[in-house]
């Protein structure tokens, strides 16, 4: 069977209604919105509906294997390089996090793309006969997911292989920290100065935040003014494991320009670990 049929009836499982039923609508709502040039308000709510009915599809073929299956055959059909770590493979199988946290890139990258090749260039054809004939745009979608998974794989894997490594060297004490002073030592001295708000919120910690995604830069501005997780993630219309995600992609940062001396470390961004030591300091 071709992986295009498997996504077809991934999706065709996943949702209830006819698939005619649904191509016909698909079909009036992409007039609709090409009068306007798939922009405006009423493209973002036909995008956040395809999002909302696409998730748990996605969601299940990650969970059961089958995307990352799907996407193993179409990079080996076209020789595209692409590997799947057993380690992570059973990770994204069992842990509900983790799929969160590679879905909410996969969809991200999807969107853009799904926008432009799907009903910009016209790619999605309604009366497409070939095959199984034509799929629904939530198909299309789905597929387009599938399509951006080795990319986001590929940077959410090396990503956690190097906090591997941190954590390997590092687990929070003193301890550590002097036994590696170049890797640790200007991030510990960060964390336990007690310099006024003001000098954590320095010209070096804005430019390091300006340089990141402005989702990400909405984030953490929520998270230096106190909000917490569920409220930033209603404010932004996140999940919460996308604002985790965010959240630990800046900290690296953090991390990265506080081994070069550059920034201060801000109270709310520092690990469990180290406010856990900053307080026993304080007691002591």
């Amino acid at each position: 069977m071709r992986v295009v049929h498997e996504v077809a009836e991934a999706v065709d499982d996943g949702l209830s209604d006819n698939r005619s039923a649904r191509i016909q609508r698909d079909a009036a709502r992409v007039s609709e919105l090409a009068v306007d040039g798939f922009k405006g308000r009423a493209y973002q709510v036909f995008e956040d509906e395809l999002i909302e009915e696409a998730w748990p599809i996605l969601r299940g073929m990650l969970r059961a294997g089958t995307l990352a299956r799907i996407a193993l055959k179409w990079c080996a059909e076209r020789g595209l390089p692409f590997w799947i770590g057993p380690d992570d493979y059973a990770l994204l199988r069992s842990d509900p996090e983790a799929r969160d946290e590679i879905l909410v890139d996969v969809v991200l990258r999807a969107r853009t793309s799904f926008r432009l090749k799907a009903l910009v260039e016209g790619g999605w054809n309604p009366n497409y006969k070939q095959g199984r004939g034509a799929s629904c745009l939530t198909t299309y979608f789905v597929g387009q997911c599938i399509w951006e998974f080795r990319r986001v794989y590929t940077r959410w894997a090396k990503n956690r292989q190097e906090w591997a490594k941190m954590h390997a060297l590092y687990d929070g004490s003193e301890e550590a920290a002097h036994a590696n002073p170049t890797l640790f030592g200007p991030l510990l001295e960060a964390g336990y100065l007690s310099e006024p708000e003001a000098a954590v919120l320095s010209t070096n910690f804005e430019d390091l935040l300006r340089e990141q995604p402005p989702l990400t830069q909405a984030v953490i501005g929520m998270v230096i003014e106190g909000f917490t997780d569920t409220d930033i993630a209603d404010g932004l219309r996140l999940t919460h494991a996308a604002v985790r995600m965010r959240k630990t992609r800046f900290r690296k940062a953090l991390y990265d320009a506080a081994r070069e001396g550059r920034i201060w470390i801000p109270e709310q961004l520092h690990t469990k670990a180290g406010t856990r030591n900053r307080q026993q300091r304080g007691v002591a």
